[in-house]
């Protein structure tokens, strides 16, 4: 969407993007990049003492802070809000765009086949240990819920 060349870390790129964000009157972006900077600014000064974020750890907050939208999403539309979840929907999108490329259903299918036949996994109650191995090999790259999915679909066939 909006991408700034000369930003070269992801916080110096949000940053960037709510400049432009506040340039072009864009509400939305707007406010979730102001609530994901906030959430940025808290993870930086929680502790004893101050301290710099590196990449992962944005990545790790981008991605939390997509999870909540998302799962308020679900929750509004379970409600009957449909036009909250769908704000909460939109806050989720621009989120996504600063999130790795996710991988498809039927990449995350294929490394959850390849972890379930290393492991000689065959029942869903062993799902604990198939997920964590999973989930260190698909990294900021999938979902864990869409990863719990697929692993509990093939476990049960």
């Amino acid at each position: 969407m909006m991408m700034s060349e000369q930003a070269t870390t992801l916080a110096e790129r949000i940053d960037a993007d709510l400049k432009q964000a506040m340039r072009d009157r864009n509400d939305t972006v707007k406010l979730t990049l102001r609530a994901l900077k906030t959430a940025l600014m808290q993870a930086r000064t929680s502790g004893a003492q101050a301290h710099d974020l590196s990449e992962t750890d944005v990545v790790e907050i981008v991605q939390r802070e997509a999870k909540r939208r998302r799962d308020a999403a679900d929750e509004f539309q379970k409600l009957g809000s449909p036009e909250r979840a769908a704000s909460e929907l939109a806050e989720y999108q621009v989120l996504l765009q600063y999130l790795p490329q996710q991988l498809s259903e039927a990449e995350i299918e294929t490394m959850v086949r390849a972890v379930i036949a290393e492991l000689g996994v065959t029942s869903v109650k062993q799902l604990g240990q198939v997920m964590p191995v999973v989930l260190a090999r698909t990294g900021p790259r999938a979902d864990g819920k869409t990863v719990n999915q697929v692993v509990r679909r093939l476990l049960t066939q």
